[in-house]
């Protein structure tokens, strides 16, 4: 299509030339209607093309577009917890967003239009070339200065946009975080210094861009400056040329046309190499991403298998960073059906624990086995089937009770979470809600309480009727009645179930089969609660300081 415009292009001006020198100036009335129309008929072929072209490039990066952000999105979805970590998620959403856009232009008005603009111009320069070279050298004179504007304008703006672009990226990583956090700035009055720091940063991102529209302020004028003298210089020396009789009034009309042909797509040239330029600083952003390497290896072959959830440690070692402990040679046992309370101070390496056994993040040494088989032999996605897990930080997504209890999940109907929200004490509740279980809870269950969201995920993790069920502090931030509920359900749902529970509340520890105390990545003891009780150890001194602080309160 590039060359079929290209070979277009110079069509109408050359039909005019023959207009002025055969039809015109001879009075040929019939052949300038003849003449006339072929014109008309080119313009509306060459529209009809332009358009389709125009068209089908856009088609064409909106459809890479859509595939990319796909193979994006999956690789984040689908990417081990530590690499979270470590990047921003305003970052990533960058890269999801912003960056991905930046490569559809390269389609849109890179790549294939610079081959179109520069075909364009090889075409127009044969033409006019070929009528009358001394001529067309003549008037491309001033053409020097154009390529030194555009080669500055080109860097300019490739500054210009490598600070906007890495602006852009803070400002997306500082809005998110804010927004998130916003409780936290709120309740230590901090609006005037986190606004502060906000305007700082989009200060850099206005400043970039006021940089880029100079930049765009000076070129434009400038080329419409040379085209002015290229005119000016054809028209001076064509006309003494046309007194001689050496050049046909035709020729001029012509030349005028061919020069506004050359420099249109001269005067778009230099921007769209910008636009290629950080379109492949995008695609590089966004291919690092895709290249990272997901540290979590999937080659377990045990899939669609419901374990019966006896649960071992062997001299597991764990460290988020290397040479910083977390776990240290932990060994334990759960047999199925049995629950284990895990005890300690913060940093003791609880939340760890469970963690690992979801393969959320892989062990330095040792083993973890389920059912007597290595964790890493299951297919992790069965294995996570497999485990139930219900946080203190209970997140919810945008949508409704129902959604968020199946997770999207549509193969799940609505009388199977009916059956367990009532098994919870959960139905109810949700009943008094407008809409019920579509009420919609916004984004983080913002229109519920942090009891109401602890349950709707206690009934998440239950839905699926995990082997395996995991309590990390599910009951901490829940009101009375909240946990009562929870704590009716618990003697019911952890029977015949393995569990382990990370908990504070001494009626949560109590009703475990055994309790161990963690300190530093080791077991301190392990036991029932009369027997660590009777011990006098590490869990006697936890107990009584908790009972202490009840009393107190």
């Amino acid at each position: 299509m590039s060359l079929v415009l290209a070979a277009l292009t110079p069509l109408r001006p050359w039909l005019i030339q023959v207009s002025v020198d055969k039809y015109i100036t001879a009075g040929l009335l019939q052949g300038l209607i003849q003449i006339t129309l072929i014109q008309l008929g080119a313009l509306i072929l060459e529209s009809g093309l332009r358009f389709w072209f125009l068209y089908r490039i856009n088609w064409l990066g909106q459809t890479v577009v859509n595939d990319l952000r796909k193979d994006v999105f999956q690789k984040i979805i689908f990417q081990d917890v530590a690499y979270f970590d470590k990047t921003a998620i305003g970052t990533l959403t960058t890269r999801s967003i912003n960056d991905i856009e930046t490569v559809n232009e390269v389609f849109s008005q890179g790549l294939i239009s610079i081959v179109a603009d520069i075909l364009t111009i090889l075409a127009v320069l044969g033409v006019m070339l070929g009528t009358d070279w001394r001529l067309t050298l003549f008037c491309l004179i001033p053409f020097p200065i154009l390529i030194v504007a555009t080669y500055y304008f080109k860097e300019s703006v490739n500054r210009s946009f490598h600070r906007v672009r890495n602006a852009v990226a803070a400002l997306n990583a500082f809005v998110q975080e804010h927004i998130v956090g916003m409780y936290v700035v709120q309740a230590f009055a901090a609006e005037k210094r986190e606004q502060n720091h906000f305007k700082t940063i989009n200060k850099e991102h206005r400043n970039a861009n006021i940089n880029a529209i100079f930049a765009y302020s000076v070129f434009f004028p400038i080329v419409e400056i040379i085209l002015a003298l290229s005119t000016g210089m054809l028209v001076w020396w064509g006309a003494r040329q046309m007194l001689n009789y050496e050049v046909s009034p035709g020729i001029i009309v012509s030349f005028i046309l061919y020069l506004n042909l050359l420099f249109r797509p001269l005067r778009m040239l230099a921007d769209k190499f910008n636009v290629l330029q950080m379109g492949l600083v995008a695609g590089q952003r966004i291919f690092d991403v895709l290249d990272h390497p997901v540290l979590l290896k999937n080659e377990g072959k045990i899939t669609d298998h419901r374990v019966a959830g006896d649960v071992a440690f062997e001299q597991v070692h764990f460290s988020y960073n290397p040479g910083v402990p977390v776990l240290n040679g932990l060994s334990f046992t759960i047999p199925a059906g049995q629950s284990l309370a895990i005890v300690g101070h913060t940093g003791a390496g609880k939340t760890s624990i469970i963690s690992i056994l979801n393969r959320l993040y892989e062990i330095d040494s040792g083993s973890i086995k389920i059912d007597g088989r290595d964790i890493r032999d299951y297919d992790v996605f069965a294995l996570r089937k497999n485990i139930g897990v219900v946080l203190q930080d209970v997140f919810l997504f945008s949508g409704t009770i129902y959604e968020n209890i199946t997770l999207r999940n549509k193969e799940i109907p609505l009388e199977k979470v009916v059956e367990v929200c009532k098994a919870l004490g959960l139905h109810k509740f949700i009943m008094k809600l407008p809409g019920q279980y579509q009420y919609n809870v916004m984004e983080r269950g913002a229109t519920l309480s942090q009891g109401q969201r602890q349950i709707i995920s206690f009934a998440r993790a239950l839905l699926y009727n995990p082997s395996i069920l995991i309590l990390d502090e599910a009951t901490s931030s829940v009101d009375s009645e909240s946990e009562q509920l929870i704590q009716e359900a618990i003697n019911t749902l952890i029977k015949d179930r393995t569990s382990i529970i990370i908990a504070h509340r001494l009626s949560t520890i109590r009703k475990a089969n055994q309790i161990m105390v963690l300190d530093k990545g080791s077991m301190l003891e392990k036991g029932t609660h009369d027997a660590l009780l009777q011990r006098g150890g590490a869990y006697r001194k936890l107990y009584e300081a908790v009972a202490k602080e009840l009393e107190e309160a």
